[in-house]
């Protein structure tokens, strides 16, 4: 394939679902130089370690990161433990705690294992950003506040809003976007990718790397932030609507094959490996009839299995899936519980993992929602007396109880 051919190549499927590019053309800058010379090209990517699991769309940007590395991109995955002392006030209407280094610690080490489920080890190169941030002298650090305003600063909408309310702003959180651009000066990183919500940040170190005479300024790419399974807000794991890459199989599959048909496209564009003409392909034999679209979002929930599990897993969850959602037959595991009767069937669905609590229970049992050993419970005041009982909450939540 000549080498035109293949630029163009990388680049559709380097822009594939991003929000936002500054520049364009240095990307298409550094792929020509990669196809002419070999010579790599440092694409960065920071990760504050204040969880310790990733959900599905914090792979947004490992999957990004992947396709760079497909077309000759040295990724720079840096864990920002300095940083993550301080915390990213990025949209935070207060000052956020700071992580002590020990959790810090803790939590890098786990984002590690995880990623390297996506990308290729041979082409990332791990930093700490601590290496030189906790290494800054005093002169270094003033010279470094040097290089913004005040007033720039408070130009981000988040900074804007805390002043004009007259909530409090430590100094602390002005060096956040200094730090995170000052990384990219020693880096000497070519591309930064962030979050949309990562706009003013992503730019510090653009804007650092021309006032330290580095010799470059980064691209910057945004990429969009992940619908939840709800289809409307952000994935989050405080709002209960995401998938954690260390859940198991089933649970996985099942919460992947929950989503809408709508949305499912967009997971594709965003988490899956196949190429932009493969996904087209698929989409189109969903609209004249030839695929069914719950085979394609099967596809793609067994893509995503087999990634973070095995091939074998994710055969398995597939199975799992249809046995209990389409034959209707019960899970070949559940959780199991004992609890002290008798007691009320909203009260033991709290008790066994499956409501949050009697009040959600009370409406799941009005809408018909809840089962015992397969048969829909008509009686809201409903005794449970001494012995064995499958509880169910709609299709997905079981729970084998034991009332003594």
């Amino acid at each position: 394939m000549p080498h035109t051919e293949k630029i163009q190549t990388a680049l559709s499927e380097i822009r594939r679902g991003s929000a936002e590019i500054i520049t364009d053309e240095q990307i298409e800058k550094l792929l020509t130089r990669y196809y002419e010379t070999g010579e790599p090209y440092y694409v960065k990517a920071g990760f504050d370690p204040t969880a310790p699991d990733l959900h599905l769309g914090h792979t947004v940007l490992l999957q990004k990161l992947a396709a760079f590395q497909k077309y000759g991109g040295i990724v720079q995955f840096l864990i920002g433990d300095f940083t993550g002392m301080i915390g990213d006030p990025t949209g935070k209407s207060q000052t956020r705690k700071k992580l002590t280094q020990e959790e810090v610690k803790a939590n890098a080490k786990s984002y590690e294992k995880q990623v390297f489920k996506i990308l290729d080890p041979e082409k990332t190169v791990v930093v700490f950003n601590s290496d030189w941030l906790g290494k800054l002298t005093s002169y270094e650090m003033i010279e470094l506040a040097s290089k913004r305003t005040v007033a720039r600063m408070l130009e981000r909408d988040d900074f804007e809003k805390r002043f004009k309310s007259g909530q409090d702003i430590s100094i602390y959180e002005f060096f956040y976007p200094l730090f995170q651009g000052y990384d990219s000066v020693v880096l000497k990183s070519d591309i930064e990718i962030g979050g949309t919500d990562q706009k003013f940040n992503l730019l510090m170190g653009r804007h650092l790397q021309r006032a330290y005479n580095v010799g470059k300024e980064q691209v910057v790419m945004m990429m969009p932030i992940l619908e939840g399974l709800d289809g409307v807000q952000k994935m989050s794991k405080s709002l209960g609507n995401f998938i954690g890459v260390t859940e198991d199989p089933n649970t996985m599959f099942a919460k992947i094959m929950s989503i809408s048909d709508d949305l499912m496209w967009r997971y594709y564009d965003l988490l899956s490996a196949r190429t932009i003409p493969q996904i087209e392909k698929m989409k189109e034999d969903v609209a004249n009839g030839t695929l069914h679209p719950k085979r394609a979002k099967e596809m793609l929930a067994e893509e995503i299995v087999e990634r973070f599990h095995s091939k074998e897993a994710a055969s398995a969850a597939r199975e799992e899936f249809n046995k209990v959602f389409k034959q209707k037959d019960l899970p070949t595991d559940m959780p199991q519980y004992e609890i002290e009767g008798p007691i009320w069937i909203a009260k033991a669905l709290v008790e066994a993992g499956l409501e949050t609590s009697t009040s959600q229970a009370r409406r799941d049992l009005a809408a018909g929602a809840v089962r015992i050993d397969q048969k829909k419970v008509e009686d809201k005041d409903l005794q449970l007396e001494a012995g064995e009982y499958i509880l169910q909450v709609g299709k997905k939540k079981f729970a084998k109880v034991k009332v003594k």
